[in-house]
């Protein structure tokens, strides 16, 4: 039987203010208080998993361990079907610009770009089909844990549109929509996310009416 969360506070495994606000919206009608590993000055561990099932669990695992508590990670990426499913668990590496005066960081715009150029390359009659994926994994510092998958099929648009979302949301159309994750309000896309899809199973084991 899979263990339960209990009301409380529970470490999301996330250092990125974005992926914390839609993750603690999801959980707050269930009374989880919702704490950050940036917060708490946890590490981030090396994500060395080649699944996003296995980077999930390892980030789950590190903020249980050194946080004592129950912790949610979260692990997704975006796999484009005429790349082979790339990036997939690299989406994020993807983002990742050189060293400028001392300050590393994402540039999400560079990540879409990259892969547009890709696309391009293979010619205007390619398949632009791709999907977001999205694994959740709690974690117990005793040991416990549980996965849960969720996906959002759709395709990719170029140029970005939207000012709303993060990471690829403003080139990714969901599948029976016009509008990219980034042009829909935050509610219209926890409906319809691959997060969403994910959350809702976590919610039907973990809080069962």
């Amino acid at each position: 039987m899979t263990r339960r969360l209990g009301s409380g506070s529970l470490v999301i495994a996330t250092h990125n203010a974005g992926k914390l606000k839609e993750i603690g919206a999801l959980l707050a009608p269930f009374g989880i208080n919702c704490l950050s590993a940036g917060s708490l000055g946890l590490p981030e561990p090396d994500e060395t998993g080649t699944t996003f099932v296995q980077n999930a669990l390892i980030k789950a695992r590190a903020a249980a361990e050194a946080s004592g508590m129950a912790a949610l990670a979260d692990d997704s990426g975006l796999s484009v079907a005429a790349l082979d499913g790339r990036p997939g668990v690299y989406t994020a590496d993807w983002a990742e610009r050189q060293w400028f005066e001392g300050a590393p960081g994402r540039d999400w715009y560079m990540a879409m770009g990259k892969v547009e150029g890709m696309l391009a390359e293979k010619g205007e009659a390619i398949d632009r089909s791709a999907a977001f994926h999205c694994v959740l994994a709690i974690a117990w510092p005793e040991g416990d844990y549980a996965i849960y998958e969720g996906r959002c099929d759709g395709s990719l648009t170029w140029p970005p549109r939207g000012k709303m979302g993060f990471g690829y949301d403003p080139v990714f159309v969901p599948a029976g929509g016009t509008m990219t994750f980034a042009e829909i309000t935050p509610e219209e896309k926890h409906a319809i996310s691959h997060r969403a899809d994910a959350f809702a199973k976590l919610v039907a084991e973990q809080f069962p009416r």
